[in-house]
């Protein structure tokens, strides 16, 4: 018999129990479940509503319960719905029917969202470290290449040289609002639900505040209507995930396009590619492929998400049991692509030469040259129009800045002199870009810098939680 089946007087068809069971996969919340209910036991007992003795017998239940889980001997019964109700069926079996006294003074409502913000504080913290993890590997691979040159793009067209070390901290500085994004995801959802009950809360002279900092909550959930129904935390987490997945997409399409015979730019480590079943000689970036896959199998979970939420009453519906699929399998796909993308460019090899021959084609330093006569008195758009005039010029002779003499550089303005030549160097271009988060040498080191004490900070962080 159902633990909720008084009123009824037919069995649930079996269809309908396969159908609304979530038991095949909230299950993985056994620990949150046990938590939570050895300290609701626990409670209870401090507030006189159960003995003492009752709590202790729960507690070493549940314990016992939560071993067999964990070594494989605990038996799932489909009957049982979700991971709450096998857990308290087994709780009864094991003690007897103290153990249906677990449940005073909550409801399954209060119980599912107090696990799942229980869960996911923990996966927000094992995805932070992940998270650094890479960002200590991105900005070792940027000091140890600091002096390479490279092309940097607009519209994928080139546009002015930078330093790879420079173009590397950028993504440094993507994932770092990412985990800023994490931690605020943390503190909005480190409010306690449990002793809501099922939406109105309950009449026991409860302490939620007891609970809420044995749980390890900041807070306790202000409105009982609320906190069984929010699933606000869901969508924070789901959002957050899927700006991380943008960030390591983009960088994902980088890497693609900078390892083709095209680009050339980096070689990919043979562990993080794979080979054609028909071309022998292919090496394909598949882990970068499917990490672009991936982020929108992640974007599709937050739109679903937000797509289940928009249309229910308050408080509790069966609806918000599709909550946890999409984040569980959000959870494991971010964790599982920080993890590999980390390894891939751990073992990733630039190719300076190659970087630096694709400066010296595109005319790169045109804005130089344009900076050059507006710090002669020309005007910046008078200027700029003499340079594009010449870089029509070398296009029709196929020659390059560096390939005209003075007098071909005279013959668009009397303000050229000798210094051009030293200005068309691509080395003096980007070293020459000194202002505050620029390209020169000593502002990518500033940012190395900067970057060192943001680990620091994020690593405080993730230890003081």
């Amino acid at each position: 018999m159902k633990l909720w089946g008084g009123r009824f007087k037919k069995k649930t068809d079996e269809l309908v129990e396969e159908y609304t069971a979530s038991l095949p996969f909230d299950r993985r919340l056994y620990k949150c479940d046990i938590r939570g209910s050895i300290v609701h036991a626990n409670m209870l007992a401090k507030c006189g509503i159960i003995s003492r003795d009752e709590a202790s017998k729960m507690v070493n239940g549940l314990r016992e319960i939560e071993r067999d889980i964990k070594e494989g001997k605990f038996s799932f019964d489909i009957a049982d719905e979700d991971i709450h109700m096998a857990i308290e069926r087994a709780l009864i079996e094991k003690i007897g029917p103290i153990g249906g006294k677990l449940h005073t003074a909550r409801s399954r409502n209060d119980q599912v969202v107090t696990d799942l913000r229980l869960f996911l504080k923990n996966e927000i913290l094992t995805v932070g470290n992940l998270l650094v993890g890479l960002q200590q590997v991105l900005l070792e691979l940027a000091e140890k290449n600091i002096g390479i040159i490279m092309p940097g793009y607009t519209h994928l067209q080139r546009a002015q040289p930078v330093f790879f070390s420079h173009h590397l901290m950028a993504y440094f500085f993507m994932f770092q609002r990412d985990f800023k994004r994490l931690k605020c995801c943390y503190k909005w959802m480190d409010s306690m639900p449990l002793g809501s009950g099922a939406l109105a809360g309950t009449s026991f002279p409860i302490d939620r505040e007891f609970v809420a900092k044995e749980l390890g909550f900041y807070k306790v959930g202000e409105n009982s209507l609320d906190a069984v129904s929010d699933r606000d935390f869901v969508v924070d987490f789901l959002a957050v995930a899927s700006l991380l997945m943008v960030h390591l997409s983009r960088f994902c399409e980088e890497l693609v396009l900078w390892s083709t015979e095209e680009f050339g730019f980096i070689e990919l480590d043979e562990a993080y590619t794979t080979g054609s079943s028909i071309m022998p000689q292919k090496k394909n970036p598949d882990v970068a492929e499917l990490i672009r896959g991936k982020s929108g199998r992640v974007f599709g979970h937050l739109m679903g998400m937000l797509t289940v939420l928009k249309g229910l009453p308050l408080a509790y519906n069966r609806d918000l049991q599709e909550d946890k699929e999409a984040l569980f399998d959000a959870v494991d796909t971010v964790k599982m692509t920080l993890k590999v993308f980390t390894g891939m460019l751990a073992f990733l090899k630039p190719n300076p030469k190659k970087m630096k021959m694709a400066t010296e084609r595109g005319y790169l330093v045109a804005t130089d040259m344009a900076d050059y006569l507006t710090g002669k008195g020309l005007p910046f758009r008078e200027a700029h129009e003499v340079v594009g005039k010449i870089v029509s010029f070398c296009l029709e002779k196929g020659c390059s800045f560096d390939q005209l003499n003075l007098g071909d550089y005279r013959k668009f303005s009397p303000q050229f002199d000798e210094d051009i030549f030293e200005i068309v160097k691509v080395e003096n271009s980007v070293e020459s870009k000194i202002s505050q988060g620029g390209t020169s040498s000593n502002r990518v080191r500033e940012q190395f810098g900067i970057a060192a004490k943001l680990i620091a900070e994020e690593e405080k962080w993730l230890r003081a939680h």
